[in-house]
Parts: structure tokens; C-alpha cells; sequence
């Protein structure tokens, strides 16, 4: 199918007379005949469930949507797009560890890494993300066991060549994880060139209606783990929490890296979806591939405008031609990229918070992507805790303005932005 029928179509085959719609399973917990069926769950000898705080049909019908729709083997759902990061990251990482990363980050995916993973003893080196392969190649160390990117960075807007840190994670024994929520599998899918993870806000365009939060990690089953054991001993050892239970072994490759992850990750940290939020998210996947079209055309005609104004100093958007980012975008979105405009209000930090507040249509919201235009000030607000030079190394500077195109009238939207721009003494 085409990936426009797997938004509607994908995870969910219903049988006669059963629901067309996927069914809200809203409970916790699930009856069985027997005390023996039901261990054969907890040995993870036969497939079920038992406790929606790791598995839950609802959910997984979902899941079973985003996979295929990235093209993977397997995934999970999370309660939020942060649960997702640290899942995918910390099931692969411990103390001692290392990772490499892209420096231009959604910032709470920096301070996850460069603060709080920290403290657990997991040290981290960020990347430009245009850096040459010989300075990509630099950052590795022997106790690194992953590589971390994002298809278009988020505020910065630059976009990730996932070839080159596919390759660069490849020849040192390590899988690639990119957060795809920008981009969206409608726009790229970075299993088709050399990623092995994929992470997602399910926040963002995937609802598109800001109405829940989620995450997702989905998985390529296609990362060697015992290639690399001696790295990765949480896949291909015994784990003494399930009877000596090995993942590559009983699940394979395909299966290994996710079913870790829903058995332990997910059983100790509890970071589930309710099934009513999951539910809800479907709903706004059956549109994705309808409203990504309208997103993007309505971020290009935006950043054509902005980009002749003489109140805006510059336009990040990889949709214009000339921008540092246009011919990589081309490579890896060629029917799109996104809907969110990054660019500067002549007058620095006071005035692009003028501005901001002189929008009547577009609203500010600590948030991005969903049918309603929005707009941020990321240096006051999302990545106030970095420092000056933090900001400069992932590409916020202090006039920075994040713009989310929704699915508006892109002339309605224009027109706000004309009259923002025209009552600013600058």
C-alpha cells in the first residue's frame, strides 16, 4: 500500500461483524482461565496481554500504524515525545556510556542528554550538524553506542544528512536514532537511508490537533546487534529479570530492540499511553498524509514573503531556494519538508516578542505543528535554561522566531503577519 492507504488502513484489519473502527480498550488488566497461560506472559513464552502499563491492544494497533508507515519492523507508544527519546536512547545506553550528537536539538532533547542523562553517568558529544565526516568521525569514542539526530531540527530548522551520520555511526559499530516528528514518514523515511530508529512527538503533526500527547519509537530490525554484542549486552545476554531470556535470540532482529524495551523499559518507568489518547491519535494519522501537503504549502508561500520583507533580517527554511539547507532538503524531502518557519525580527530580542504579541490569527504556544498557526520565542521560552554559547551551538539566537504554518488560509495568515510586522517601530 501506499502510504497514503497506511494512514487510514495500517495496523487495525478488523474480522466479520468485529468494530470498523479501532476499539477503546480502556482497562487495566485482562482475564485468564488459568495462573499457568497467564505465566507464560510473564516468561514472555506466548503473546498477550496481562497490564496496559506495558502493553495494550489499543495502543498497539497504533504503533502497528507508525511502523508501517516508517517502514519498520516493530514499535511502541509512549505517554510523550520526551518518554520516547529517553526510552530509545536508555535502552541501548548505561553508565559509562557515550553518545554522539547532532548539536541542533530540540532543547529538551539537549538537556535530557547533556544534563540528566549525565547524572546517570552517560556522557554525551554534540556535533554540528553540517560538520565534515572527518570532525563527525572525531567524536567517537570506544564506549559509544549510539548516534542522534533530527530530520529537521527543531527550532533551528537545519536538516540532518542522515547518510553521512548513518555511515559515520555504521563504521563504528553503532545504530543511528532520528527524530522524525518534523518531517514526518509523509515527508522522509530515514530507514531508506541508513537509520536504524526512529523517534516521534506524536504531539505534533502525527494528532495534529493538539489534543494529546505521545511518543513512539519504532524500530528498522535491520541494526546487526550480535555483530556487536561485546556493546550491546542488554540485547544478546541473559536477562536474569525474565528467566535468561536473550533478545536477539528469541525475538531476532526484528523484534529484539522493542520487545527490551516494552519488557523492561516500559515495565519500570511506566511511561504508557492511556488508550483513549491512542485512540485519539489515530484519528489524527487518517488525515496525515492530507494535512502535511496543506502544511508545507502554506510554510512556503510564508517563507517566500518573509523572505522579501525588509522588517525580517533573515528566513530559515529549507523549502527556499538559497537556503543553506535547499539542496539536502531536495535529497531527502523532495515533496516537502514541514510546516515551520524559523526566521529573525530586525530589532533583535524585543522586537520579535513585539511582533509576536501584535499577531491576531497565529497564537504563541509552547508548541509546534498541529491545524492551528502558532508561534514562539525559543531563546525566552523552550531553551531559556542553555547558555549564550549553548544557544549559538544549537542554532537559537536571541531574535529567533519559530512560526508553525497550520492549515489555515495561507493569505489570512500573510495578512497577520503584515500587520504584526507593520505596527513595529524598528
Amino acid at each position: 500500500m501506499e502510504l497514503e492507504t497506511k494512514c487510514i488502513q495500517a495496523g487495525y484489519d478488523p474480522g466479520n461483524g468485529e468494530p470498523r473502527q479501532i476499539p477503546i480498550i480502556q482497562s487495566t488488566t485482562f482475564k485468564y482461565a488459568s495462573g499457568d497461560e497467564m505465566a507464560k506472559l510473564f516468561d514472555l513464552e506466548a503473546d498477550g496481554y496481562f497490564y496496559s502499563r506495558l502493553q495494550n491492544p489499543t495502543s498497539d494497533a497504533v504503533a502497528a500504524k507508525i511502523a508501517a508507515l516508517e517502514g519498520g519492523t516493530a514499535a511502541m507508544l509512549t505517554s510523550s515525545g520526551m518518554a520516547a527519546v529517553f526510552f530509545a536512547l536508555f535502552n541501548i545506553c548505561s553508565c559509562g556510556d557515550h553518545i554522539v550528537s547532532s548539536s541542533t536539538i530540540y532543547g529538551g532533547s539537549f538537556n535530557l542528554m547533556s544534563v540528566t542523562m549525565k547524572r546517570m553517568g552517560i556522557d554525551v558529544t554534540f556535533v554540528n550538524p553540517d560538520c565534515s565526516i572527518e570532525e563527525l568521525n572525531a567524536a567517537f569514542r570506544p564506549n559509544t553506542k549510539v548516534v542522534y539526530g533530527e530530520t529537521i531540527a527543531n527550532p533551528a530548522l537545519t536538516v540532518l544528512d542522515i547518510e553521512k551520520f548513518a555511515n559515520a555511526a555504521h563504521s563504528h559499530g553503532v545504530p543511528l536514532i532520528v527524530d522524525n516528528t518534523f518531517a514526518t514518514p509523509i515527508n522522509c523515511r530515514p530507514f531508506e537511508w541508513g537509520a536504524d530508529i526512529v523517534v516521534h512527538s506524536t504531539s505534533k503533526y502525527m494528532d495534529g490537533h493538539a489534543s494529546v500527547l505521545g511518543g513512539a519509537v519504532v524500530d528498522s530490525g535491520k541494526f546487526d546487534w550480535n555483530a556487536h554484542a561485546d556493546k550491546y549486552p542488554g540485547l544478546t545476554t541473559p536477562d536474569d529479570s525474565y528467566h535468561g531470556v536473550v533478545y536477539t535470540e528469541r525475538f531476532g532482529l526484528e523484534g529484539a530492540y522493542i520487545t527490551k524495551l516494552t519488557v523492561q523499559l516500559m515495565r519500570d518507568f511506566g511511561s504508557t499511553p492511556s488508550p483513549h489518547n491512542s485512540f485519539l491519535l489515530n484519528l489524527g494519522l487518517e488525515s496525515l498524509h492530507v494535512r502535511m501537503q496543506r502544511h508545507c504549502e502554506n510554510a512556503q508561500k510564508i517563507a517566500e514573503y518573509l523572505s522579501k520583507h525588509p522588517k525580517i533580517t533573515w528566513v530559515k527554511y529549507c523549502g527556499l531556494p538559497g537556503d543553506a539547507h535547499y539542496e539536502i532538503g531536495q535529497k531527502y524531502m523532495p515533496n516537502g519538508s514541514c510546516g515551520v518557519i524559523s526566521f529573525g525580527v530586525k530589532g533583535g530580542r524585543k522586537a520579535a516578542q513585539d511582533f509576536m504579541q501584535r499577531l491576531r490569527v497565529a497564537s504563541i504556544e509552547t508548541h509546534v505543528a498541529d491545524a492551528r498557526t502558532c508561534c514562539l520565542h525559543p531563546a525566552s521560552t523552550t531553551h531559556r535554561q542553555m547558555s549564550d554559547a549553548e544557544l549559538i551551538e544549537a542554532g537559537v539566537s536571541a531574535d529567533l522566531v519559530r512560526y508553525s504554518c497550520g492549515i489555515e488560509n495561507a493569505n489570512d495568515l500573510i495578512a497577520d503577519i503584515e500587520q504584526a510586522l507593520a505596527g513595529l517601530e524598528v
